[in-house]
């Protein structure tokens, strides 16, 4: 895993504080918002640095891939996903469509930084952001 600056892992921290509970971002999702060339896998890595025990200060439970999927290892995040009244679909998957968490509004956006996600189709799908 490759060591990532302090000021990323504080910038993905921040926005992933914002994830209300009982929604869900992507891993692209927060790295659209942060902009900038970073990566999902990038956001990963920083989510992946903090430990598991600190879900009060950064939830990062909430943050599943483009699939609404989690981890293969990831028990600790359903159950805390489930506490928080996200339901899996028999795949193992969540509705992105019903969990998925539209980004911080775009005032709060520009005051600190960050990116807006592009609106969503009718149909509730993400547009893609390539």
């Amino acid at each position: 895993m490759q060591e990532l600056p302090e000021i990323l892992k504080r910038r993905v921290d921040a926005l992933v504080q914002l994830v209300p509970a009982g929604n869900v971002s992507t891993y692209g999702d927060i790295a659209a918002l942060l902009g900038g060339g970073i990566d999902a896998r990038t956001v990963g890595y920083a989510l992946n640095a903090i430990p598991k025990n600190e879900t009060a200060t950064v939830p990062w439970q909430r943050v599943v891939n483009a699939q609404g999927g989690i981890s293969t290892k990831g028990l600790l995040q359903r159950h805390l996903l489930e506490g928080e009244g996200v339901v899996f679909a028999p795949n193992n998957r969540i509705d992105l469509k019903q969990y998925r968490w539209p980004g911080p509004t775009a005032a709060w956006a520009a005051c600190n930084g960050y990116e807006t996600l592009p609106p969503t189709k009718s149909s509730g799908e993400q547009l893609s952001l390539l």
